[in-house]
């Protein structure tokens, strides 16, 4: 007998033995009293944890999941929990598992879960909304359901991951086209500011929760709670400083929103928070919709009425009246052409650090291919 010979049948009867183990552990979820059905979701937990993403469809196969979703109802705490973490596992990188899952009926009692005095459980039932909520087909029912106040809560008085899971569960649900109401109010501002004040401007977590502010921004009641939290322009004036190509597109855009609703009340809130110098350099190094949106909100910032086109001239002159503003009309030239030399040497640098980075991960194959 060949050697692969040898493995095929090794690896025939590893799976035979593995398909029996998930029909044994199913049928003690389906057919047991309600310690069995504990013990086999933990089994099911661990035998997906450890085991190929085949395992996960092959459980679902077995008839697993509406079980699972019934325990999410259960008085038994012990229940609710392993049948949420057997949940959550199948889920996990399975997109016709998560389907299953919400069609099951899973969506309702993972509300009342975010609604439970148990902080570990309400965290679980907030991962596990995180997860189902990646699925396209499932995003109109989550958002129908009242998760995403709740969600919102979490913002407020989670752990550092259950905020983190909020945040992407909303911004989940936030690209949802087919719910017809929004999926965030006003209080979601607050705690989003303070969010995006803590973490690495340049994260995708930055990014989620600036597209999340610039949502908010497109409300009066939202452009209200930003103007009105603690740091909040400044905390965008800062992300377009410093956040990823994604981020600063989204800071620039809440920051116009606010300005183009009222430039009187705005505009002088967002050149107090010294915003000039990052728009400026992102006129020249945004993606083209932060481009242009920075040239738009610059514009809008001057003393004098906006142009409808912005040509660089313009951009002089918008530079130039805002040096005016800031320095007096006598000191105005010097001040722009420091303000337009200091967004063109920022410029370089960071276009010659890319090059640095990229060369740095160059192999010397790479480069004599080049």
């Amino acid at each position: 007998m060949g050697e692969e010979t040898v493995m095929d049948k090794q690896a025939e009867l590893w799976n035979e033995k593995q398909q029996t183990l998930i029909e044994e552990v199913s049928e003690k979820l389906i057919n047991g009293d309600l310690d069995t059905k504990i013990q086999a979701a933990r089994e099911i937990r661990k035998l997906v944890r450890k085991s190929s993403l085949k395992t996960r469809s092959k459980f679902a196969a077995a008839g697993v999941i509406q079980p699972l979703v019934s325990m999410l109802l259960s008085p038994n705490l012990d229940a609710r929990e392993a049948s949420l973490l057997a949940l959550l596992n199948l889920a996990v990188r399975n997109e016709r598992n998560k389907v299953r899952i919400v069609t099951s009926g899973a969506i309702p009692p993972l509300v009342e879960l975010l609604k439970f005095p148990s902080s570990s459980l309400r965290e679980l039932a907030t991962a596990a909304i995180l997860t189902l909520s990646a699925a396209a087909a499932n995003k109109a029912t989550i958002a129908a359901s009242g998760a995403a106040p709740l969600l919102v809560q979490i913002l407020n008085s989670g752990s550092v991951q259950g905020k983190v899971d909020a945040v992407t569960a909303l911004h989940n649900l936030s690209t949802c086209e087919e719910n017809p109401t929004p999926v965030l109010d006003a209080r979601a501002v607050s705690p989003l500011i303070s969010l995006l004040k803590e973490c690495k401007k340049y994260s995708k977590f930055a990014e989620k929760t600036t597209s999340l502010l610039e949502i908010l921004s497109k409300s009066e009641e939202g452009r209200n709670a930003i103007s009105c939290s603690e740091g909040g322009i400044l905390t965008l004036v800062e992300t377009i400083e410093d956040g990823s190509l994604v981020s600063m597109e989204h800071a620039v855009g809440a920051l116009l929103s606010l300005c183009q609703s009222c430039r009187k009340k705005y505009r002088e809130l967002i050149l107090k928070e010294g915003a000039i110098p990052g728009l400026l350099r992102l006129t020249v190094e945004g993606t083209p919709l932060a481009q242009e949106r920075a040239r738009l909100l610059l514009d809008l910032l001057r003393d004098s009425p906006p142009d409808k086109t912005l040509t660089s001239s313009v951009l002089e002159r918008i530079v130039y009246d805002i040096a005016a503003r800031v320095d007096g009309s006598e000191k105005a030239a010097e001040t722009a052409k420091r303000l337009l030399q200091d967004m063109v040497h920022r410029s370089m640098e960071i276009s010659m650090s890319r090059i640095q980075l990229r060369a740095a991960s160059c192999t010397p194959s790479d480069i004599q291919s080049a």
